[in-house]
């Protein structure tokens, strides 16, 4: 076998490998013989088949299978050889089939040889923020909100209420598409209806009904409504109005807090903001750490490996906000993904590198203490702990997770680190996305 190495640019190589003809006709004359023996032809006795009629019938097939064969194991001696590392499968093409034997060309990716920067030059600003009583305040009156309950009156709607009706949209007295609706649930101030539709409303009761003339806001998105005036016959079957629960025993046990009462269920959520807080300064830090990371070491990143986050990205998309049945992912266009697969694969590959030169390995008591700290979110800890510790794919995950927690923490002995203090609210406020990197999708479904 003879191969020559040709290298095109900083992350591709061309390979040039030639298979002599004399390896190639002793393999296929071996399979020739071996069918000869177990083929079986209308006129020829079961073995006794001639082997230039099997030849004639089967050779060329037989000479395609080989070379196949042979061209991948070929490419595989040959790249070990050569002592070189493709990023993705090749791109072949057959060059000469002749008395020399037969020559094709291998065309692939490498992966980039990478020569860290130092990380003296990043910059993080980590928010220094404690949870106050007004926070764990504010919070219990989320939860009430959240609690809502709505319930029948008699009296007439007000704004905050939510009714139930049936309306009817016509322009000149024809019906309009999308302008009625039946049993329609519609909270009075909530701004989801066309200006003046929940105002004209305030003040009907259950049982009544009314006519409202409107105008459409001249830049509505349905052009052949926009501007124009229209009128909507509604009428009123239920009015509710919203019932905050009370700090009782049966709230909090909607919040698993069965014991201690209002004292309890103040510890309870306090535990579980601190646990954000600390979450939210963490995922900041890390963030600006590995934004930095890639700022400040430009690679070239190989297409193949973008490509394949491509489709992962797809897959992702799909699967969070669903599909048609038998939707193939590969429907939705690369370009939606391409900037973002980048991204990823180069942050990849620079904190791989950094484990690598680093030599760092899975710190046992992190990830031990990173599990307990997810598990003390549910009632019962110890499963949770051991469900992990029993699932080797979900282990390798946050083994991954704490790796790179230990990479940040290696540039984050070098970088600048700048303490903001800020309030709880500020701090737990999602921080907007650079171009640098995308959200760690990893880090955040564990």
């Amino acid at each position: 076998m003879q191969v020559s190495l040709e290298t095109t640019s900083t992350i591709e190589r061309k390979l040039t490998i030639t298979i002599p003809v004399t390896g190639i006709d002793t393999e296929v004359n071996k399979r020739l013989q071996d069918l000869s023996r177990r083929v079986r032809l209308d006129g020829f006795r079961p073995g006794k088949v001639p082997m230039k009629v099997v030849k004639r019938r089967y050779g060329a097939g037989a000479r395609q299978e080989v070379l196949g064969e042979m061209m991948q194991s070929s490419f595989f001696e040959a790249i070990q050889e050569q002592k070189l590392n493709p990023a993705g499968a090749p791109s072949v093409e057959a060059q000469s089939d002749n008395e020399d034997g037969f020559t094709f060309v291998a065309t692939f990716e490498v992966y980039p040889e990478i020569t860290l920067n130092g990380f003296d030059g990043i910059v993080v600003e980590r928010p220094v923020a404690e949870v106050q009583g007004s926070d764990i305040d504010e919070m219990i009156e989320t939860l009430r909100q959240q609690s809502t309950e709505h319930v029948d009156v008699e009296r007439a709607a007000a704004i905050g209420d939510t009714i139930t009706l049936d309306y009817f949209g016509s322009k000149d007295g024809e019906e309009f598409d999308g302008g009625s609706g039946e049993n329609t649930t519609l909270e009075l101030g909530s701004g989801r209806m066309i200006p003046g539709f929940e105002d004209g409303l305030v003040g009907v009761s259950a049982g009544e009904e009314k006519v409202l003339s409107l105008t459409f806001p001249e830049d509505y998105h349905a052009k052949e409504l926009a501007g124009q005036t229209v009128e909507f016959a509604c009428k009123v079957h239920k009015v509710t109005e919203p019932k905050l629960p009370e700090l009782n025993d049966d709230f909090f046990a909607r919040f698993g807090v069965e014991e201690g009462g209002e004292e309890g269920f103040r510890t309870e959520v306090s535990r579980n903001m601190e646990r954000e807080l600390r979450q939210a300064i963490k995922n900041k830090v890390k963030n600006q750490a590995l934004d930095g990371l890639l700022q400040s070491n430009d690679i070239e990143v190989p297409s193949a490996l973008i490509d394949q986050e491509v489709d992962r990205m797809r897959e992702q998309a799909v699967q969070q906000f669903g599909g048609p049945k038998g939707f193939d992912p590969k429907q939705l266009p690369a370009e939606l993904f391409a900037a973002s697969a980048k991204k990823r694969v180069a942050l990849g590959l620079l904190i791989n590198e950094v484990i690598k030169q680093r030599e760092l390995k899975v710190d046992d008591e992190r990830l031990r203490a990173m599990i307990e700290e997810m598990a003390s979110a549910y009632q019962q800890p110890q499963q949770v702990i051991d469900w992990y510790y029993s699932n080797d794919e979900q282990l390798s995950q946050l083994k991954y997770v704490v790796l790179e927690e230990q990479v940040v923490d290696t540039i984050l002995e070098a970088a600048r680190v700048d303490d903001k203090p800020c309030s709880y609210q500020e701090a737990i406020k999602p921080a907007e996305r650079t171009e640098a990197t995308d959200e760690d999708e990893q880090e955040e479904s564990a």
